[in-house]
């Protein structure tokens, strides 16, 4: 471990999170399904409530107190969530979540595509980075390739270079899988990308809230997020691009505040970011979003990272030394670990483990292609934040034996 890395205390900073004391059939909460939604902080409740109480108001729109105040605060966060990034101001666009922002993209920039060009994503991919592009596909008759993945959970960069060709115009890959929690190697690929001519996206969705990410380091041209897998509320996300090539896109959406002027005739577009952010925005889940950046920047993504790598190391040691147990994935991963108790059905195990106050997913994870690809039709996954504890996965681990005796020593 880095001499300079700070150890976060989960402990101390479960304080800050009030639903950790609420109790599940009488038992403490145990919350492991972070990869689909993370709790709040007090900080960024008192946040959202702050601006309701003290100065709710529309943004861009009015030259009284409350309306300068509501627009100070949403234009802040813009500036916390780009330099949370390593981006410029004008290149942080705010959409509701990962998955408008790739649509945002596939809609933008997969109009353009002509017949016969190719998208290349993975077989990992989430189904908001496979859907958008998949079906836009269709529409213009493009053809969505699929990078293959290893039996030990990594993209095959081998089948990766050789998938792209001179009609690879677009190539969307996710950082992080939030099946497997394989890290790809996103910078080597954004270089192999941009040396063929080809547009590099990256569903940021499981990275951002985990780690450090800078999009100049990474030499993506367009990256994506959500604030409520960071701690944020739910409804606001990210999508960072090039300024250059947001320039030369069309909106997304059509309507008020990302207009500059219009006449009967025509319309011309307002400056980045507001071109891409039509109508009365999500101001309240921006000004709780910038509170969460600043909760995580207070900790640092270092020892945020460092503490969910030792957490999915030991949950998966720990679930590899029960009988029957499969675990997915790579051995060095992100915080989530997926896995099967033998026969058991995936929403078997995590309705019984609800029954004991452990919040875990099970299911296909909206990652149906990987499942098959797995072979399996689902799995049970247990996902980390800062908030988590070893003695969480003991007691995830400790509570599989009540599973077996359910289905009768199965698994």
């Amino acid at each position: 471990m880095d001499a300079g890395l700070k150890l976060l205390n989960a402990e101390s900073l479960r304080a800050d999170f009030p639903i950790l004391r609420r109790k599940i059939n009488g038992k403490p909460l145990i919350y492991l399904d972070n990869a689909a939604t993370t709790q709040k902080p007090r900080q960024v409740i008192g946040a959202v409530r702050d601006y309701y109480e003290n100065y709710n108001a529309n943004v861009h729109r009015g030259i009284h107190r409350l309306s300068e105040e509501a627009t100070d605060a949403y234009e802040a966060a813009h500036v916390k969530a780009a330099k949370f990034i390593g981006a410029d101001f004008k290149e942080v666009i705010f959409t509701k979540n990962t998955t408008e922002s790739i649509n945002l993209l596939a809609y933008s920039l997969g109009l353009q595509l002509r017949k016969d060009d190719e998208i290349l994503l993975s077989e990992m991919e989430h189904h908001s980075n496979l859907v958008p592009w998949q079906q836009i596909a269709k529409k213009v008759g493009a053809k969505v390739m699929y990078a293959k993945v290893s039996a030990d959970g990594l993209i095959d960069m081998d089948d990766f270079s050789a998938s792209i060709s001179s009609r690879t115009r677009i190539i969307s890959i996710a950082h992080v899988s939030n099946v497997l929690g394989t890290i790809n190697p996103v910078r080597e690929m954004a270089k192999i990308a941009h040396d063929n001519g080809s547009l590099f996206v990256v569903d940021a969705a499981q990275s951002v809230p985990h780690m450090p990410v800078d999009v100049r380091q990474i030499g993506c041209d367009f990256l994506a997020f959500s604030s409520h897998k960071m701690l944020g509320p739910t409804g606001i996300g990210v999508l960072y691009g090039r300024s250059e090539l947001l320039d030369s896109m069309q909106p997304f959406i059509y309507g008020g505040d990302m207009i500059r002027e219009v006449t009967f005739g025509d319309t011309r577009f307002n400056e980045l970011p507001w071109k891409f952010e039509a109508g009365t925005p999500n101001i309240s889940g921006a000004i709780g979003f910038g509170a969460a950046i600043d909760y995580l920047k207070n900790i640092g993504m270092e020892s945020v990272f460092s503490h969910e790598q030792r957490l999915s190391r030991y949950a998966s040691d720990r679930l590899l030394s029960e009988p029957e147990i499969k675990v997915y994935g790579p051995k060095e991963r992100a915080g989530i670990v997926s896995f099967n108790m033998g026969s058991i059905h995936a929403h078997d195990v995590a309705a019984i483990l609800d029954q004991e106050g452990i919040a875990i997913r099970g299911g296909h994870h909206c990652a149906m292609p990987l499942m098959s690809k797995l072979g399996i039709s689902g799995s049970a996954r247990a996902s980390f934040y800062l908030y988590n504890t070893k003695d969480e996965v003991d007691s995830l681990v400790s509570s599989l034996g009540r599973v077996r005796k359910v289905f009768g020593g199965k698994g």
